[in-house]
């Protein structure tokens, strides 16, 4: 039966996106040796779109998008302007290693918030 997933952020600077994630987002993590670490993420979904090639994407999730900007702001992480997508608001977070990971406030109902039987 699975269990679980588990998604990899693939960085030019592994190490500072591995502190980024356990500084600043403050995530849980396990160590598996040398400084390889493993975070616990908060409750997911998988949505599959249609589209002409094959690719994954990471979206966080919050309740409040102005409050987490301003949140992630006060500890110096720079976000793209909000974009309203109708099934939601989207902005991004600036990773130290350069990449970006998709933040955004739902307005569509949403699976985690199903309850298990």
């Amino acid at each position: 039966m699975i269990n679980g997933a588990h998604v990899i952020i693939y960085s030019r600077d592994a190490e500072a996106d591995r502190a980024f994630l356990r500084d600043v987002l403050g995530y849980p993590h396990v160590d598996v040796g040398g400084g390889w670490l493993i975070f616990k993420l908060p409750p997911a979904e998988v949505a599959v779109h249609p589209a002409e090639t094959e690719t994954h994407e990471l979206y966080l999730m919050c309740d409040d998008l102005d409050e987490t900007v301003a949140e992630l702001a006060a500890k110096g992480v720079t976000t793209s302007p909000p974009a309203d997508q109708g099934w939601g608001v989207l902005t991004s977070i600036r990773l130290p290693g350069g990449g970006t990971l998709g933040l955004y406030e739902p307005r569509h109902p949403k699976a985690i918030d199903l309850n298990h039987a």
